[in-house]
């Protein structure tokens, strides 16, 4: 008797765990089933894929085949695990009639959870096909749609007769010959079609009016300027010294500097305050690029501030970022081309395609080496801010060098002219009176006069 009760125990307990297999079984093949359809379909329903192009109109439409391929497959798998779990089910129920005849008693109970689960396995994969059905009803609505707008767009891709903008022909003419010159073209939607060509030279550029077909919203929409801060005197000197960095005998010179005088410069900031009392300024973002320390310029000066080299200009351009930091603006220093690219936003590429985003800086402090960098970089950027630079000239150049038409009928084509800037976007330690930009210097204990703000434009 107890042999009895101990071989139908024993038999409980397998049929036990032969059940608990059998759900753990189940219940994986439907965890697997749930992430392949995820993988399988995520990728299909995104908005876009990393290497399309934004004027690239495709004519597939979200994975189209395969995603009702997937959904069909998944439906497939899951009548495919219903038939087995049946028999399974089956052998099992049998082993049960078998076992509970002998001990006079049926176990009802151990039928119930088999039967739900097969129930809800069969209630999915109807599930699953029905949403195979609709999917596809969807992406055929979906192609029929695509494939009239496409039409549509194809016909209103021709470069506008506008008054408004004489240039737009001719420079969808020079796009056709020249776009794949330059890598930022291709970075900024343009793929060879008429529509892109149009697209970039009236969203990106401005020489073609906008396609009434696109989405005007975003091109349209200006960001939101940021809210006025107050300049605040600043008597502390220690952040400045992080921003100026190190790594440069001049920029280590430049700091020593800077922190020698640290004294004075607070004396100045209590004494303009004083005179200025509780008016108002602009807390302004000003970058500064001190071009002629760039690896790209040859920089020749640092090597050379140990060795009795010229340190005039690293004196000058110490001063100024001391007057910047001391008037209470947010400072952005770069003494690379790199860093210059990465703060203007200059898209990959030779530099003919405008910046990627608005100018986030109100005024760009650099010298002639900056100034050409900044040219060869900003695309049509340069012209559109140009206004926003100041060019540091130690010691001047006269004007007539600056203007246009001197320069082009002498011959002046250099990096100290032809800019043809407002005059005072020029500073220069020449005497005040003698030039419009004139900048204060500092010399040990002694001072010219009280720091003042710079020159507006």
């Amino acid at each position: 008797m107890s042999q009895a009760l101990s071989e139908g125990h024993s038999s409980d307990l397998f049929l036990t765990c032969l059940v608990a297999l059998h759900r753990l079984f189940v219940l994986g093949i439907g965890f697997f089933s749930l992430c392949f359809l995820m993988t399988s379909l995520g990728g299909q329903f995104s908005a876009r894929r990393p290497g399309d192009s934004p004027f690239t109109i495709r004519t597939e439409v979200l994975g189209g085949p395969e995603s009702r391929g997937v959904l069909r497959k998944m439906s497939d798998l899951l009548e495919l695990m219903v038939k087995r779990m049946d028999t399974l089910a089956r052998l099992e129920n049998s082993s049960e009639l078998h076992r509970a005849a002998g001990n006079g008693h049926f176990a009802v109970d151990r039928f119930a959870p088999g039967a739900g689960l097969m129930e809800r396995i069969q209630a999915i994969a109807q599930n699953v096909s029905d949403i195979a059905v609709k999917v596809d009803q969807i992406l055929r609505h979906s192609l029929l749609l695509h494939s009239k707008v496409s039409e549509g767009r194809r016909d209103q891709c021709e470069a506008p007769s506008d008054p408004k903008f004489p240039d737009c022909s001719g420079k969808v003419e020079w796009m056709r010959a020249r776009w794949t010159s330059d890598p930022c073209y291709a970075f900024f939607g343009v793929d060879g079609t008429e529509c892109s060509f149009l697209i970039y030279l009236s969203e990106v550029e401005w020489f073609c009016p906008p396609l009434p077909w696109r989405n005007q919203t975003a091109t349209q929409t200006a960001p939101k300027p940021l809210p006025k801060v107050q300049a605040v005197f600043r008597s502390n000197l220690s952040h400045l010294l992080e921003l100026m960095g190190s790594g440069k005998e001049s920029l280590i010179f430049m700091k020593k500097r800077t922190k020698r005088l640290t004294a004075q410069w607070a004396l100045a900031a209590q004494r303009l305050a004083r005179k200025l009392g509780s008016a108002w300024r602009d807390q302004k973002q000003i970058l500064v690029h001190i071009g002629f320390l760039t690896e790209e310029s040859g920089d020749v000066f640092s090597p050379r501030v140990l060795k009795g080299g010229p340190l005039g200009e690293m004196v000058q351009w110490a001063d100024i970022l001391a007057t910047l930091y001391v008037l209470g603006h947010g400072l952005r220093i770069t003494v690379s081309l790199k860093e210059l690219q990465s703060n203007l936003g200059v898209p990959p590429g030779r530099g003919n395609c405008p910046l990627t985003m608005p100018l986030p800086f109100d005024l760009i402090y650099t010298d002639y080496h900056g100034l050409q960098q900044m040219k060869q970089h900003m695309g049509l950027s340069f012209k559109k801010y140009r206004c926003r630079i100041r060019v540091i000239d130690t010691f001047g150049t006269e004007p007539a060098y600056n203007h246009e038409e001197y320069a082009t009928l002498h011959g002046y084509r250099t990096n100290w002219g032809y800019w043809n800037l407002n005059p005072k976007q020029f500073m220069t330690m020449f005497r005040e009176g003698e030039v419009p930009g004139h900048l204060e210097q500092v010399y040990g204990d002694s001072w010219h006069r009280v720091l003042r703000e710079p020159a507006a434009p």
